[in-house]
């Protein structure tokens, strides 16, 4: 019998197989359409905005990874960081990278997905990426076999994988350019999308690297349980827009009683009304005569015709229609992109408690989440040909921490005895944005509490050999005499609480309180006491 072997690849049915009978799929819907509705919207633009801005915007940087971070740095690490950081700034010439990424963002926001046209050198390394501007020119078709053999690096070694590629095509004014996915080592004719054994390198087909929202093939917008929203604000909008253009502002009635108009009179009383649209009809006025309606040429007391005019001021519109459903519509789109009230321009209702929060929150659950994606695309996807070991792209954050929250910590720490110089060092050098080093020397790593307490019962056993001290000592009687000697530490103690008895107090509040997190920090402070005093025994 044959022996069972493992599959090559992934056997799912793909749901483009279903829905197209060539290789080429079409999107469920024009893509320039979405472009359409964000340009026309009073929301979507701020959204897609603080997404840009905070995913992308505080730039993009290297660092060691996790397992190195703490590593003395060696001549081959230091390499590859300046190697990583030349590949991160010359990946695109006319704007920096995280602008790159930036612009890649706003695509994936406006269509659902960005594409963007990666360039390799001979050796198949990326050396260029450039942004793809008319995203709905893009077409792809489905995964096509066979599946290829690919080579993937991870950690410190290579692996084979089986998989299946795509096949692009951009087409502008009936001009089409063919593009490999990224990844797809085959060699393809731009020309045709025709794979080929032999081509001259300029000639080669280029590949796209694509950024996209969902599984679905050409992604899905987060806000596309909100195109009916949207839509009606937009509706909304243009119908107070049209009352400008429009709209009647009459705000007086003409009543003639006992008489009729002139035929000049009428004549310029039609032609007024027809007149009065718009902004152009405002603050207007008229001069109208009557004559009587028995066309008698005089008039007397009895019989004389009336011109009444009346104010309709009170029933004209006064501001815009739809308010609460405009304002109701602005939130559900907000809520699509989890973005409170801060980031869109409505500020009315925050004080910095408030605002605090709402950073922190949103930074958790989307701006950080987001970073962490788009940065995995770049280490383990565009840059992994390169094989970097030690080092990995990330993109900055901004500092959210609560200086008030920070500050109570500290204090807490320090009465406590748990905050040392280098930490103290750390904080205050993180906080002014710049760079600090550890003290070199040992007491750096030694709570701040133990130091002073070191001090103190130093200074107590200084006074307590000093001559004065001893010749009070003399003239106390034998049975003093004869009591041992006194320890620095207990001389400490007769002065006040040992550290430890402070820091067990603090732990009692905390726990008085249900401050878990905190409490776990004193008792690993406490312990962290108790065992350099039992090194500090064992030594003598």
């Amino acid at each position: 019998m044959k022996p069972i072997a493992k599959a090559d690849g992934s056997l799912q049915i793909s749901p483009e197989e279903a829905y197209t009978a060539g290789i080429w799929t079409k999107p469920p819907f024009d893509l320039r359409g979405l472009s359409k509705m964000v340009d026309e919207s009073t929301i979507l633009p701020q959204c897609i905005r603080a997404y840009k801005s905070n995913i992308a915007g505080f730039g993009i940087d290297i660092r060691y990874k996790d397992d190195f971070a703490d590593a003395d740095e060696t001549t081959e690490m230091k390499a590859e960081w300046d190697r990583a950081t030349e590949v991160v700034e010359m990946l695109n010439m006319e704007q920096e990278s995280n602008e790159l990424f930036e612009d890649i963002v706003e695509a994936r926001e406006t269509y659902g997905c960005a594409y963007a046209e990666v360039i390799r050198d001979m050796d198949g390394n990326v050396i260029q990426l450039e942004f793809i501007e008319d995203t709905p020119s893009v077409e792809k078709s489905r995964r096509l076999d066979p599946r290829v053999d690919v080579t993937y690096f991870h950690r410190d070694h290579t692996e084979n994988r089986m998989r299946k590629f795509r096949k692009y095509k951009q087409t502008v004014n009936g001009k089409t350019v063919y593009y490999k996915e990224f990844g797809d080592p085959r060699i393809m004719d731009p020309t045709s999308g025709e794979y080929v054994t032999e081509l001259e390198f300029k000639s080669r087909a280029n590949e796209i690297i694509e950024f996209a929202i969902g599984t679905a093939t050409y992604g899905k917008v987060r806000w596309v349980g909100s195109i009916l929203t949207v839509d009606g604000a937009r509706r909304a909008e243009s119908l107070n827009n049209n009352y400008f253009l429009n709209g009647r502002h009459t705000p007086l009635l003409i009543m003639v009683k006992g008489g009729s108009l002139t035929d000049d009179s009428f004549a310029k009383l039609k032609e007024y009304m027809n007149g009065i649209r718009g902004e152009a009809g405002q603050h207007s006025f008229m001069v109208l005569e009557t004559e009587a309606a028995d066309n008698r040429t005089g008039f007397n007391a009895e019989n004389r015709p009336e011109v009444e005019v009346k104010d309709l001021a009170a029933i004209l519109q006064k501001d815009e229609l739809f308010q609460d459903y405009l304002e109701n519509n602005r939130r559900k789109v907000q809520s699509a992109f989890q973005l409170p009230d801060l980031y869109t321009g409505y500020t009315t209702d925050f004080n910095r408690a408030t605002a605090q929060t709402a950073m922190e929150v949103t930074e958790k659950q989307v701006f950080q989440p987001e970073r962490r994606r788009l940065a995995w695309a770049i280490n383990n996807r565009l840059l992994n040909c390169y094989q970097f070991k030690y080092v990995e792209v990330f993109f900055r954050a901004p500092d959210v921490s609560n200086p008030d929250d920070l500050y109570k910590l500290l204090t807490v720490c320090n009465n406590a005895g748990g905050l040392t110089p280098n930490k103290a060092k750390s904080v205050l050098y993180k906080a002014l944005g710049e760079t600090s080093e550890d003290f070199p020397e040992e007491w750096g790593d030694i709570p701040l509490a133990f130091t002073n307490a070191q001090q103190r019962a130093a200074a107590i056993t200084v006074a307590g050999n000093s001559p004065s001290a001893a010749q009070n000592s003399g003239s106390d009687d034998g049975k003093e005499n004869a009591q041992p000697e006194t320890k620095p530490a207990q001389n400490a103690q007769q002065g006040g609480p040992s550290v430890e008895e402070q820091l067990d107090g603090q732990i009692q509040k905390a726990a008085a309180a249900n401050e878990t997190e905190l409490v776990a920090v004193m008792k690993e402070v406490r312990r962290l006491l108790a065992d350099m005093k039992q090194e500090e025994g064992d030594a003598e």
